[in-house]
């Protein structure tokens, strides 16, 4: 059990201290993650981003994952009566709150060049794996040197999944039962816009200072 996202952040930031000499890059998936990569970008020295990606969900069950698009690319696995008119359409829909979001979180600036870094891939848990699956696949695209995925708990199935698609993937917990993320926090609070800014901004700051 882990008191709160910060806390895990800091003993996942103990299993990645082998790739602090890399030239690294910290993607935080929000909003849970972003606490958690905080913790991690603060204790490597790593910049911190957003990845920016969101699922593209099955016509007829919007929570199972059939793909994913980011504001430059996208994934999908074909599925049978899933048509191109939907795929084009959720990709827009998607696209358009992406572009929302990086104004919102990043402004003016730019992302981070991927190619030849060590990506690490971070949230504050994975249950089944789908979402993120794609979204490796779009970072794929950008040629990093390795994608590590990293997060505090996991279940084995989402860590069979995976696994196979990364570089490494390290959890800090693997239940031998799982009853989603939430069930492995003391504090699982509901994050905020205003607290993503708030993580972002605070590591500017301490990086800046260091």
């Amino acid at each position: 059990m882990f008191q709160d996202r910060l806390k895990a952040g800091k003993m996942l930031a103990a299993k990645l201290r082998k790739y602090q000499n890399d030239p690294g890059v910290v993607l935080a998936v929000p909003r849970g993650g972003v606490p958690v990569a905080y913790s991690v970008a603060k204790e490597l020295g790593f910049p911190l981003e957003l990845i920016l990606t969101k699922k593209i969900g099955h016509p007829a069950n919007k929570e199972y994952a059939i793909g994913a698009a980011s504001l430059t690319d996208f994934f999908v696995n074909s599925h049978e009566g899933v048509s191109n008119e939907y795929i084009d359409k959720e990709i827009g829909r998607i696209r358009n709150r992406l572009q929302e979001m990086q104004q919102e979180f990043m402004g003016d600036a730019r992302p981070a060049e991927l190619k030849g870094k060590t990506v690490i891939v971070i949230d504050d848990g994975i249950a089944t794996g789908n979402t993120l699956l794609a979204t490796i696949n779009i970072l794929r695209k950008r040629e990093p040197a390795k994608i590590i995925i990293a997060v505090p708990v996991a279940s084995k199935s989402s860590v069979q999944l995976l696994a196979a698609y990364v570089d490494e993937l390290i959890a800090v917990h693997i239940p031998d039962e799982f009853y989603g993320v939430g069930a492995f926090y003391d504090d699982f609070k509901q994050l905020t816009d205003d607290d993503v800014k708030y993580f972002l901004d605070k590591l500017k700051e301490f990086q800046n200072v260091s």
